[in-house]
């Protein structure tokens, strides 16, 4: 046997489930729903009296709007780095990753002789013939 409802009720539900801590005070207090039920038709559910008891953002809600906010700022960092992409000239691009490339190549070239001439003159001081001896 099933029975609806009266239209209050589930409007008062409705207000209840949008103020968990009303929940939790009612629950821990003992004193009836019925109690603040009348309070609610009395004053209806925009008086002050229910303004301490609005949702309160627990942890869970707080990390959901954090990365909320994260999807949406990386959404734009995206959208930024789009709208840069479609302004640059890709062979003035390629040209200065090409430059990069060479500066490089000359750097490791005089690496790989300063090594080889530290590696010699290491050699010559061994055979004995460096100019200075330890």
């Amino acid at each position: 046997m099933s029975h609806k409802l009266h239209p209050s009720v589930v409007e008062f539900k409705t207000f209840i489930n949008k103020h968990p801590a009303l929940i939790k005070k009612i629950r821990k207090s003992g004193r009836s729903w019925q109690e603040y039920y009348e309070q609610w038709a009395l004053l209806g559910e925009d008086d002050s009296v229910w303004d301490e008891y609005k949702e309160v953002d627990t942890g869970e809600q707080a990390d959901q709007k954090e990365s909320q906010g994260s999807v949406e700022k990386n959404k734009e960092l995206f959208s930024n780095l789009i709208k840069m992409t479609e302004n640059m000239d890709l062979n003035k691009v390629q040209k200065q990753i090409d430059s990069f490339n060479n500066t490089i190549s000359v750097i490791q070239e005089l690496l790989g002789q300063f090594k080889q001439s530290e590696t010699s003159s290491e050699t010559a001081t061994k055979n004995g013939l460096g100019w200075f001896k330890d």
